[in-house]
């Protein structure tokens, strides 16, 4: 087969990013938030989130799966309302950040400032967090940048004990993961999708360790398990709790398709991971994306705002935070 020429790879993926802003107007019409919300309010919001954000991820490469993970954790815990950012206070020691290890806080925090530098009192946290997200996946993942709509408002409430209750766990079985994500209105179309923000980013090892010990799980690449077993100690032999990358088959902070090849081949961290090879169903979306970057691309762009909707403050519900980690007083 001949390789395609650059012009048909820019068509393609034209027609993609086509494909994924007819859904996501579609989408928008269901949806309290809107594209280019703060034209008038704030002409800068965007593009100060933006430059931002790539500098944060070309100085450290690892952030752009970061702000990704952020967006997610934030969506399925109370919804998109930044109250994975707040810090703990007298009133409330149990927040949402101290329930698991996050990175991103200090950089979001930097975006914020900037923000507030052009338009004090205007955009949300919430919203800084789905932009940076967004430029996550054009940084990061070589994307057409897409809307993402805003709108969002920030919320006072943060609870540890609900990101134990919402956040799908590694080690969930497929039925798990599709309810998981549809309590959140979200497809198992939508689960196979972003399911690929996996193909960057780091885990800790206690996370993939019932997978290597005692024994290897038999749906696991037995040449990418003692690779593993080398970065990852047996639990108590005393080597702590390492952080390897989530992608081992190539670049580790490039989002891209890649994470359904390394599926089909056995070749990813988490039970949850591999659960998508176990009906007919997600097993085909997995062998379509792995085989067309395009599409999935412009479906994870639709998949992401789709995401970002989910149970959002508007209007004059919640408020619009000064500071990220800190409801204003």
């Amino acid at each position: 087969m001949a390789m395609a020429t650059s012009s048909t790879c820019k068509t393609m993926l034209l027609m993609a990013f086509v494909v994924a802003a007819a859904l996501s107007t579609a989408s928008l019409a269901q949806s309290p938030l809107q594209n280019n919300f703060y034209g008038s309010s704030c002409p800068q919001a965007e593009a100060t989130v933006r430059n931002v954000t790539e500098g944060i991820i070309r100085n450290d490469p690892t952030m752009g799966a970061a702000f990704m993970r952020l967006f997610f954790h934030d969506c399925f815990v109370r919804g998109c309302d930044a109250s994975i950012l707040l810090d703990p206070t007298s009133n409330n020691t149990q927040v949402e950040k101290k329930a698991i290890a996050l990175r991103g806080y200090d950089a979001v925090s930097k975006i914020k400032a900037a923000v507030e530098s052009v338009c004090p009192g205007v955009v949300s946290c919430a919203d800084i967090l789905a932009f940076a997200a967004r430029d996550s996946a054009v940084v990061s993942g070589g994307f057409a940048s897409f809307a993402m709509p805003s709108g969002r408002r920030d919320g006072v409430v943060s609870n540890f004990i609900e990101v134990l209750q919402n956040i799908p766990s590694p080690i969930f079985k497929l039925q798990e993961l599709i309810s998981n994500f549809a309590a959140k209105g979200l497809s198992v179309d939508d689960l196979v999708t972003l399911s690929a923000a996996h193909s960057f980013g780091q885990a800790h090892c206690s996370f993939v360790n019932g997978r290597l010990y005692p024994t290897v799980d038999p749906t696991m690449n037995g040449t990418y398990a003692a690779a593993l077993k080398t970065v990852c100690p047996a639990p108590g032999s005393g080597g702590g709790d390492p952080v390897l990358n989530n992608n081992r088959v190539t670049d580790p902070n490039v989002l891209s398709n890649q994470y359904y090849g390394n599926l089909v081949t056995g070749q990813v961290l988490f039970v949850s991971d591999q659960q998508l090879m176990n009906s007919s169903y997600t097993a085909a979306k997995v062998a379509n994306n792995s085989g067309d970057a395009a599409t999935w691309m412009g479906q994870f762009a639709a998949a992401l705002v789709k995401m970002g909707s989910i149970q959002v403050l508007t209007g004059t519900a919640g408020q619009v935070r000064k500071y990220c980690n800190v409801v204003n007083s």
